[in-house]
């Protein structure tokens, strides 16, 4: 009996560029549907960001259908401002999910890289080959954003998996 396809859609959240990605799990293996980075202009005020932000994020999940929504946790870095400005983005797209019926399941850096490569220490070049290496990525894409946002979708795929068992 054949089981039904998984649709995740990953999310490296960000207010300058937001990574997403929609990944198929089906029976015959993983597939890259769409990908992109969304990004806003920096002379535009925060609440004009957050609502392009918005808009193209509810476009995206109306167009793709996600099953589920893997998202990045909040990586605290030494710039606090840039953090505090992030967990917004975050908010709002928890709330988008959250009003379109999508479950999130999240994910911090050191599971995506040890899912993705094998070892939480990774850099974005190895992130990058190894998401390469277990799904077929268009040329066309070059920001490592949306590489992020692949690699949490894989994360998703391998971890949902395990948690099912």
């Amino acid at each position: 009996m054949p089981t039904k396809s998984l649709k995740i859609l990953g999310i490296d959240p960000g207010y300058d560029r937001l990574g997403l990605a929609v990944i198929e799990k089906s029976q015959t293996g993983l597939k890259l549907l769409y990908s992109t980075c969304l990004q806003t202009n920096k002379k535009d005020s925060l609440s004009s960001r957050f609502l392009l932000l918005g808009r193209e994020l509810k476009k995206i999940i109306k167009k793709e259908k996600p099953d589920v929504v893997a998202l990045e946790t909040l990586y605290f870095s030494v710039n606090q401002k840039t953090a505090s400005k992030v967990a917004e983005v975050r908010g709002m797209i928890a709330y988008i999910c959250a009003e379109s019926g999508l479950p999130i399941s999240e994910y911090n850096p050191m599971q995506i890289k040890s899912c993705v490569t094998g070892w939480g220490g990774a850099n974005k070049k190895q992130i990058i080959e190894l998401v390469k290496k277990q799904i077929v990525v268009p040329a066309k894409v070059k920001i490592d954003d949306e590489y992020d946002a692949i690699a949490i979708a894989l994360t998703h795929s391998v971890m949902a998996k395990m948690l099912s068992l």
